[in-house]
């Protein structure tokens, strides 16, 4: 298995529920095909660079994950088929990431640590 990263970037009326919905249908498409997700982050709304099918805006997602050459296909193939993505780019990466693979509950862990030491 390879080290990836893959940004993509929304349409900015995607926005809350639909955002979120977007963002997890992704990221099942990856966690069905055996992939472990090590980091995703929603970088917000950003002013683009140039504009892209006359939007001057856009909503940037990154996605660090670990899985086999053939899943990169498939995933990109969804991407593409979205017409809420306006853009996407998928690369390997060399090396390990410095980040542990994503929880179910992060934040309970912590709150539960805290506690632990007062």
């Amino acid at each position: 298995m390879r080290n990836y990263e893959s940004v993509y970037i929304v349409h900015p009326e995607v926005v809350a529920d639909e955002l979120t919905a977007l963002v997890d249908k992704f990221q099942t498409v990856l966690t069905d095909q055996n992939a472990e997700i090590h980091k995703l982050d929603n970088w917000g709304v950003r002013k683009l660079a140039y504009p892209i099918n006359k939007n001057e805006r856009g909503c940037y997602v990154q996605t660090l994950f670990r899985a086999e050459s053939q899943v990169i296909a498939e995933f990109e193939r969804r991407l593409r088929l979205d017409e809420k993505v306006l853009r996407f780019l998928t690369v390997r990466l060399d090396g390990e990431f410095a980040v542990e693979p994503v929880t179910e509950e992060p934040v309970a862990e912590e709150a539960v640590a805290t506690e632990e030491e007062e």
